[in-house]
């Protein structure tokens, strides 16, 4: 457990961070998360989720900004902010012609842990995942689900305080996903960070304690589920309702302001 000074201490604090491409993808985009809270963000294709986690977890540069991770830096001491992070994509990253215990035997060497603690550590994410019956297969011969398991355990082996999810049970199935769901909730229960996106909006519904909403790289909604369903007026709604509103309002606010500055340089 973390001592109550570290939990004072935001897992991430984001400062009018900006990414543009051909268009801005994140804009202006301030944001803080607690330690030890499961926050959901949410948006749809295209809002910038993945744009911003990215830029978190130290995979793309930033054009403008700040991002704090435990009180760390991110830009400035990438390495040590890396150290007390952890980033499982949509797409699972793992080595095809190892096994999933040589996989996290490799992890586990790039972050410099004692061999003994490795194993140990190893042999009990691979049966937390139940994959300990798989454990010396080829990784090439798994399916989604399976590889995405691996990552994830991977992903845990040197404990960090923050762990970044992008569309974690994309490809699990019923089964696999709650074992996913369980290890998750049981790491904040520990005091673990976890920031997931997801389209699963009844996943983010019965375990995230705060969720945010984006939309066109801007954060247009963040609260518990009672306070968005406060926002939307009706103490009955569901989440899926309420993201829609929420969505909708936004761009119909952003369609009325364009038209305004179009009809107001018309006028000038």
């Amino acid at each position: 457990m973390h001592s109550p000074a570290s939990e004072a201490i935001p897992a991430l604090q984001i400062r009018n961070l900006q990414k543009a491409f051909s268009a801005p993808a994140v804009d202006n985009l301030s944001l803080t998360i607690r330690a030890g809270e499961f926050y959901a963000l949410l948006g749809p294709n295209g809002a910038g989720k993945t744009t911003t986690l990215r830029m978190v977890a130290g995979l793309l540069e930033a054009d403008a900004g700040g991002v704090s991770i435990c009180g760390i830096d991110a830009f400035k001491d990438p390495i040590a902010a890396k150290r007390v992070l952890a980033w499982v994509p949509d797409e699972p990253m793992i080595y095809d012609k190892l096994t999933p215990l040589e996989y996290l035997e490799f992890v586990s060497g790039l972050w410099s842990m004692d061999a003994g603690l490795a194993h140990f550590k190893a042999d009990e994410l691979l049966e937390r995942f139940g994959l300990a019956q798989h454990a010396g297969e080829r990784c090439q011969g798994f399916s989604k689900g399976m590889r995405q398991k691996v990552a994830l355990a991977g992903a845990l082996i040197h404990e960090p305080r923050l762990i970044i999810l992008d569309e974690p049970l994309t490809g699990l199935d019923a089964g696999s996903a709650r074992q996913v769901k369980g290890v998750l909730r049981g790491l904040v229960a520990k005091g673990v960070t976890v920031i997931m996106t997801t389209h699963i909006l009844e996943v983010a519904e019965r375990m995230a304690d705060r969720i945010g909403i984006i939309a066109k790289g801007q954060l247009i909604a963040e609260g518990t589920l009672e306070e968005l369903r406060a926002r939307a007026g009706d103490s009955g709604t569901g989440l899926e309702d309420i993201f829609l509103d929420i969505v909708n309002g936004s761009a119909e606010a952003v369609a009325l302001t364009d038209a305004t500055r179009r009809s107001q340089g018309a006028a000038a």
